[in-house]
């Protein structure tokens, strides 16, 4: 099954074993930070320009999941 969560990631390796996105040094808490302080998909991806909107999506739905306490498993980067 393909969906937008295997964009993120967790590396213990990186950022402490936090969800990332695709492997970056980029955690899925920073872009909904972004997000939650009024910033635009448009401004996020021009700060970041190797992301894609799929990503920004992504972390949306992992936040989703997240707190409506679904269990799901991430793939190691």
């Amino acid at each position: 099954m393909n969906t937008s969560l295997e964009r993120i990631t967790i590396d213990e390796a990186i950022c402490n074993g936090k969800p990332i996105i695709r492997g970056f040094r980029i955690t899925v808490k920073t872009i909904l930070e972004y997000l939650a302080a009024g910033e635009s998909v448009e401004s996020i991806l021009s700060a970041y320009p190797f992301l894609e909107e799929a990503d920004i999506k992504a972390c949306i739905e992992f936040a989703a999941k997240t707190v409506d306490g679904e269990h799901f498993s991430l793939t190691a980067a």
